[in-house]
């Protein structure tokens, strides 16, 4: 396959960035680098606009970097809620990984964050607030916070039913067609109180 050498004036990722001088497939460069302007053909006169190239990628890095700096700032003061679904015992249904994360970022706060940036080494697969680490720049590093809900709270405990006391009634006794009722006083103290009452 044949190879030409071209001088980018983009940043293209997996390629180059401005000014850098790359070799690539003829066809793609003649098809789509050329005619969309992202590079120039490697010759002695384009060679004078290095230098312009360079300072166009110097400020374009560095607003990149203000940029991503003060992102990362941001991000660092919000919680990110992910909601979930979850059984009985509060297990998950399915992770969050790096994709939901980005989804909710946009939904909750209109920030467009490629999911890439967004490291997780592995998907979160519990409930729980988290720390995320974002990669927004080779040269700036971020955390934010992620909090995963259940979207099915588990219910409250049940209360303990309450212990009635019972009282105890005197229960009536029939006795010759009479009806008596139980005295708690002991046979002696009646018989005294009967005597007492003969005696008056």
């Amino acid at each position: 396959m044949a190879k030409t050498q071209v001088i980018l004036t983009s940043n293209i990722v997996g390629l180059g960035a401005e000014s850098d001088q790359v070799k690539v497939a003829a066809g793609y460069a003649r098809n789509y680098l050329l005619p969309q302007g992202l590079a120039i053909p490697l010759t002695a006169a384009n060679k004078r606009r290095l230098e312009a190239l360079r300072q166009r990628r110097a400020e374009r890095e560095a607003h990149e970097f203000n940029t991503m700096n003060e992102l990362a700032k941001s991000l660092s003061k919000l919680i990110c809620v992910v909601t979930v679904k979850t059984g009985d015992d509060g297990k998950m249904f399915g992770t969050v990984t790096n994709g939901t994360i980005a989804d909710q970022l946009e939904t909750q706060f209109d920030v467009v964050l490629d999911k890439k940036k967004i490291h997780l080494e592995q998907p979160i697969k519990q409930l729980g607030e988290y720390e995320v680490e974002l990669r927004l720049h080779p040269e700036v590093k971020g955390q934010l916070k992620v909090r995963v809900e259940s979207s099915t709270p588990l219910p409250p405990p049940e209360a303990a039913p309450a212990v009635e006391e019972k009282k105890e009634e005197a229960k009536p006794e029939r006795r010759g067609g009479r009806r008596t009722y139980r005295s708690d006083k002991p046979a002696e103290s009646r018989s005294r109180s009967s005597k007492t009452a003969k005696a008056e």
